[in-house]
């Protein structure tokens, strides 16, 4: 039985590893825990079987610059504001657009 929200999390993708909201929060339980690394995995899982989940984009290029992969968050954000203009998500297009231009030139 699982006991954590990790655990949860990984019984619910094994179940359904099409499940993009419980994928996204595996993604965001391993950044807020500081597994960088296996969020930016679980981020890139969930945008290759869901490209239009826009906050993947935004927190995966978030977790991306904190491990120090500047052109890799660079290359997730103008993927997201690609996405999320073609959607017509104006507010999380405006966030990621943000966060691009904080990137260093």
């Amino acid at each position: 039985m699982a006991t954590n929200r990790l655990d949860i999390l990984k019984q619910m993708i094994a179940q359904d590893p099409k499940n993009s909201f419980a994928r996204y929060g595996l993604a965001m339980e391993y950044a807020k825990s500081g597994e960088l690394e296996q969020a930016v995995s679980e981020f890139h899982a969930l945008l290759a079987q869901d490209e239009s989940y826009a906050a993947a984009y935004f927190h995966g290029g978030q977790a991306l610059e904190k491990l120090g992969k500047v052109e890799e968050a660079r290359a997730m954000y103008e993927k997201g504001i690609a996405v999320t203009t073609r959607k017509g998500d104006l507010h999380t297009r405006s966030e990621i657009q943000a966060a691009l231009d904080m990137l260093p030139v």
